[in-house]
């Protein structure tokens, strides 16, 4: 698909040149007058900006928020690393290291997909989308005082993409950056068409050249970006660290001479004073400590403790808050995703057999007091999941591809199966062993062999706490009854990285969360090119040419409705991989407060609970809490 983008923007280009000269300016002719570039203070996917330059504040937030007081949050595991770059794949990053960083650009949290300028002032780009500049804020500054420089974004940019291979998974078009004025910076890509790519590049974390240059805390050698650190690390971002205890605990506090602490897209935002994680090596010990008043704020991932560990009189008497918000921005698929590079899972008939065998909805109600609804969309939770048959623009997408795809994706609308009562569980367990049976193997002394090698059908199941764990052995009992030789390897949260980065596991649960306007991170997720690329979101190691080019197609959607089309037929041919035994899902933040922090009401749309940044101390309330 690269290949024919490429030959495409060849022939595009016969007849014309795109020229780049001082200042940057762009032309549509060979022999067209130079031009000035067309700068702008945002950028949208598909839509008009809704601020419009020069806007004094986002509408959600409160500009008279008082600048004060404290928040401990809980996080569960432990950290050893505030080196961002290596977040993810080596060692265990701290919570909200984050905000040390400011980005090119920020989002609106109350639009789909607009981006206003935070490091950089402004942003330029041609109408084919082949590149996009961004201005640098003359203010911007590092901690130390030091101005924000394009060579800071170049060094940025070089780091990420070679340190972490997801973001050289997202950032594969760019095919260079370069200085293009003193305060400009320009990224060029490998073809025209693709729009979010200046908005993805606009996201882009900007770290300080400078400081990694020099010597370490050994006073001999550079700072290397490819190794774990708890060095406190220079930023530019709201906060900074004040004190931290490995594995422990960390505390934030802002940053006084913060340099965009009155820029319109920050006005009323990053109120607190200090915030903290407590880190907490269970997850019900750290709902007991939440109880004492010991922390300040919980996100709650667990039905089962939702439904029965806050019954307690701090709740009855209003001094804690139960409260949930809904999930508008993100949807995506979590499941048992299984390796495929493994020999005994590259037939899907195995990984279908699987889905019968899970019996989510007994699940459902013995572990999560029915909360929770089976997942059946890569977008899931949006309007880019698929349903029924596919018809219209996306059955056009898909009919080129029909010799590459199941069959039954044209002809019978996906579906999980469904147990849950006896008789549907027997059933499903008899078309689980003529699955088997049809890819190879049959029951030998109550064991599920191979009938050509004789070699028993073996899983492990890879976990990396007691929630996955539980999950895995509700699966283990139905699976055993078949004759699968089944084992669960729960391991730390270090190893369970490492393992997951070298595809050394059989069966893990995993999700990918996708945008609402999703882009080149799909490569990194389910592209062949990252299938073999170490340390890639594509754990499932999935090489399908019809995959690669609905990525492609929905990436260079040119309008919205083109863009779920695409998506949709994506999804289903995902689906029908059978790459994933779906798990389930559930549309809304559970969160549990002390009531010492007030919002401002309604929170926009797309910000999940948006605490602490948009939250502010407040303290009559909290002297009710004492």
């Amino acid at each position: 698909m690269r290949m024919n983008r490429r030959s495409l923007l060849a022939s595009l280009l016969l007849p014309m040149t795109v020229s780049r000269l001082p200042g940057h300016a762009w032309l549509a002719r060979a022999d067209a007058p130079a031009a000035e570039p067309s700068w702008r203070h945002g950028i949208a996917h598909f839509s008009d900006l809704k601020y419009p330059a020069g806007f004094k504040q986002f509408d959600y937030v409160n500009a008279a928020a008082p600048k004060a007081g404290s928040a401990r949050q809980i996080a569960i595991g432990s950290f050893d690393n505030f080196n961002i770059l290596v977040n993810g794949f080596k060692g265990r990053i701290v919570f909200g290291i984050e905000l040390l960083y400011d980005t090119l650009m920020i989002s609106s949290l109350d639009e789909v997909s607009s981006k206003y300028g935070l490091l950089a002032e402004a942003i330029s780009y041609p109408d084919d989308f082949s590149a996009a500049s961004f201005r640098l804020n003359a203010k911007a500054k590092w901690h130390d005082g030091k101005p924000v420089t394009p060579d800071d974004v170049i060094f940025s940019f070089n780091a990420l993409t070679s340190t972490d291979p997801q973001m050289g998974a997202k950032y594969r078009q760019v095919v260079k950056v370069e200085k293009t004025a003193e305060r400009e910076v320009t990224f060029t890509f490998d073809a025209p068409g693709n729009r979010k790519l200046p908005q993805a590049v606009g996201e882009l974390i900007v770290l300080p050249k400078h400081w990694w240059e020099e010597a370490g805390p050994d006073g001999n050698n550079k700072r290397n970006p490819s190794d774990t650190s708890l060095e406190l690390p220079l930023g530019s971002g709201p906060y900074r660290i004040k004190e931290f205890s490995p594995g422990r605990r960390i505390v934030y506090e802002r940053v006084p001479g913060y340099w965009a602490k009155d820029l319109n897209v920050n006005v009323g935002r990053n109120n607190l004073d200090e915030f903290s994680f407590e880190y907490f090596r269970d997850p019900a010990v750290a709902v007991e400590g939440f109880k004492t008043n010991a922390v300040d704020w919980r996100t709650e991932n667990s039905a089962q403790y939702w439904a029965t560990a806050y019954n307690f009189p701090a709740v009855t008497e209003g001094r804690v808050i139960l409260e949930e918000f809904p999930i508008n921005n993100i949807g995506g698929m979590r499941g048992f995703a299984f390796n495929t590079r493994r020999e005994r899972f590259k037939d899907p008939r195995i990984r279908l057999a699987f889905n019968y065998v899970f019996n989510f909805e007994e699940m459902n109600k013995q572990l999560f007091h029915g909360q929770y609804k089976r997942t059946s969309s890569y977008f899931e939770g949006t309007e880019l999941a698929s349903s029924g048959l596919p018809t219209g623009r996306e059955l056009s997408l898909l009919e080129p591809l029909r010799d590459k795809v199941p069959a039954e994706l044209f002809t019978e609308p996906f579906t999980n199966p469904v147990n849950g009562d006896t008789n549907r569980v027997r059933d499903n367990l008899r078309q689980a062993f003529r699955l088997f049976t049809e890819a190879g193997y049959k029951v030998n002394g109550q064991r599920l062999v191979n009938t050509t090698t004789g070699e028993p059908f073996t899983v492990e199941f890879l976990s990396d706490g007691p929630f996955a764990e539980r999950a895995f052995m509700f699966y283990k009992q139905p699976l055993e009854r078949l004759g699968v030789e089944v084992s669960i390897r729960t391991v730390d949260g270090a190893q369970y990285a490492a393992r997951m980065r070298d595809f050394d596991f059989d069966v893990a649960s995993y999700g990918w969360s996708t945008s609402l306007l999703p882009g080149s991170e799909m490569r990194g997720y389910w592209g062949s090119w990252a299938s073999a690329q170490v340390g890639s979101e594509n754990v499932v190691g999935i090489r399908d040419p019809a995959v690669d080019v609905l990525i492609d197609q929905t990436i260079m959607a040119k309008n919205y409705d083109d863009l779920v089309a695409c998506a949709r037929a994506l999804d289903r041919v995902l689906l029908w991989g059978h790459y994933v035994v779906p798990q389930w899902s559930y549309n809304k933040m559970r969160t549990a407060r002390w009531n010492k922090f007030s919002y401002q009401h309604p929170l926009p749309k797309y910000a999940l609970s948006a605490f602490p940044t948009l939250w502010w101390w407040d303290e009559a309330k909290a002297a009710k809490t004492r």
